[in-house]
């Protein structure tokens, strides 16, 4: 025996807007995997700026050490390291991929700029090679 129901289904037509998902239109996902590496490259470096006396304090007591720094540089390295952990967060991650999309339109600019030169420049060399040909064909007739 089937029932039939009078009110509306509305528990999967209807979404709330609280729960719908926000796009942030200045950081748009998914990036390409050279992109995203981009992004961790400039992250990496956003921490390490971040840690850069710490980094520094470990690097000068590890000079001309080798297994020996594990145990002789023990404060720097594990301050170094509790430093690093600190800054290397998510939001950390979300400034260094807004950074990379705020620098996005200067690197096409530029990248544009360099693909106009070279075809400035290979229309330049198919010219001259085109009358060089032509000062040969003349000067062997």
């Amino acid at each position: 025996m089937a029932t039939s129901s009078t009110s509306p289904d509305t528990s999967s037509t209807d979404v709330p807007k609280s729960t719908a998902k926000q796009y942030n239109l200045r950081n748009p996902l998914p990036l390409s995997a050279p992109q995203e590496q981009e992004v961790k490259l400039l992250y990496y470096k956003r921490v390490r700026a971040h840690c850069a006396p710490e980094i520094k304090a470990f690097a000068e007591c590890a000079v001309n050490r080798t297994v020996t720094a594990t145990w002789v540089c023990r404060q720097q390295r594990l301050a170094m390291n509790s430093c690093m952990l600190a800054h290397a967060k998510p939001e950390e991650e979300d400034r260094a991929r807004e950074e990379w999309f705020a620098g996005y339109e200067e690197r096409r600019r530029v990248r544009e700029e360099d693909l106009a030169r070279v075809e400035k420049r290979r229309a330049e060399v198919i010219r001259m090679m085109r009358e060089d040909e032509a000062r040969t064909r003349a000067a062997g007739k």
